[in-house]
């Protein structure tokens, strides 16, 4: 690695993407395609869903915003890696300008923060629900739920700013070729030429905001909700209080699973085309999946869903074929 002494503040970068491959970029644009355009229904779809609900609970409040961040993270990355895979003759890679780098690190970084809040905050709605089922109307009211929705996108923004000015005041040496498919924290931070521990103060910083003190809240939240199920008598009772906890434990394990192995290690364990790899995964293919969870193991978002995509059933005479469901 190039010495500080040699450092250099680039006008821009050069995303690798998949630039190396060239014969798989066709078949994996169309994978992404399909996948990105899978994401984006499966989300606006529980968006309309949500808006179709006469009275709309706190959670599904929550489930919406929730989804609302999953279309913007995508939005943030995928269009521009589609571009990216589309464009013939990029050579080494796409470029990407210096500003363009951190506007699309700091989108990425507040949204990914703005759902790491409003998953503790969705933890705190549910150990309501169970711990105290004749308190939840007047202790998570409709003001709260604004007020805790707002924070959840502020906090993830003012950290986002604090990470990316400290990730872009650090000196950068040597090639401007990020080993990515967009501007990421760990393959900018592999490309510092800083040879201390202080370069990875900011990244620190914001691991410990956006997933450790969430995290301790989840658990908080959690623990009290496994301590009042061991308290009731009823199998079915627990069963299903349980069940309304199962699928934001699944959301929860699958985001911060990814974020805490992509971000909370030391940079000598940065493997660009790994983690680029990853990356791969955690940007397409878990916010597909979150609305195939919710809408899977949530009564209420089921029922929207087939309010609004009109639910077809058999008629009682087999020669009428499908007729529309009259609720």
């Amino acid at each position: 690695m190039d010495s500080p002494s040699n450092a250099t503040a680039p006008c821009g970068f050069l995303l690798q993407g998949f630039a190396e491959f060239p014969h798989m970029r066709p078949a994996l644009f169309l994978l992404l395609l399909a996948v990105h355009l899978a994401t984006l229904s499966g989300n606006l779809l529980i968006l309309v869903a949500v808006a179709s609900v006469p009275s709309r609970p706190p959670m599904l409040l929550f489930l919406c915003q929730l989804s609302a961040i999953e279309l913007c993270y995508t939005l943030v990355v995928v269009p521009r890696s589609l571009a990216d895979l589309a464009s013939p003759g990029l050579g080494q890679g796409s470029p990407i300008s210096f500003l363009g780098c951190a506007v699309q690190m700091q989108m990425f970084v507040a949204l990914g923060g703005a759902e790491c809040f409003l998953l503790a905050t969705m933890a705190y709605d549910r150990y309501v629900a169970i711990c105290h089922p004749l308190r939840y109307t007047a202790m998570v009211t409709p003001g709260l739920c604004a007020w805790l929705a707002l924070a959840c996108c502020v906090g993830g923004l003012v950290v986002s700013v604090g990470l990316t000015v400290g990730v872009f005041h650090l000196p950068f040496c040597g090639s401007c070729l990020l080993v990515h498919f967009f501007c990421d924290i760990t393959a900018l931070l592999h490309l510092a030429c800083t040879q201390s521990y202080a370069e990875e103060l900011p990244l620190l910083g914001a691991c410990l905001v956006l997933l450790l003190l969430p995290s301790v809240l989840i658990l908080a939240s959690y623990g009290a909700i496994a301590a009042a199920l061991s308290r009731l008598h009823s199998p079915g009772g627990r069963r299903k209080a349980a069940s309304t906890c199962a699928s934001h434990l699944a959301v929860t394990f699958l985001h911060y699973g990814c974020a805490t192995y992509m971000y909370v290690r030391p940079k000598a364990s940065y493997s660009p085309r790994q983690d680029r790899t990853l990356a791969l995964v955690y940007t397409n293919v878990t916010p597909l999946l979150y609305p195939f969870i919710y809408s899977l193991r949530n009564r209420e978002i089921t029922t929207a869903i087939r309010r609004v995509l009109g639910q077809w059933q058999p008629c009682q005479d087999p020669g009428q074929g499908l007729c529309p469901d009259s609720r």
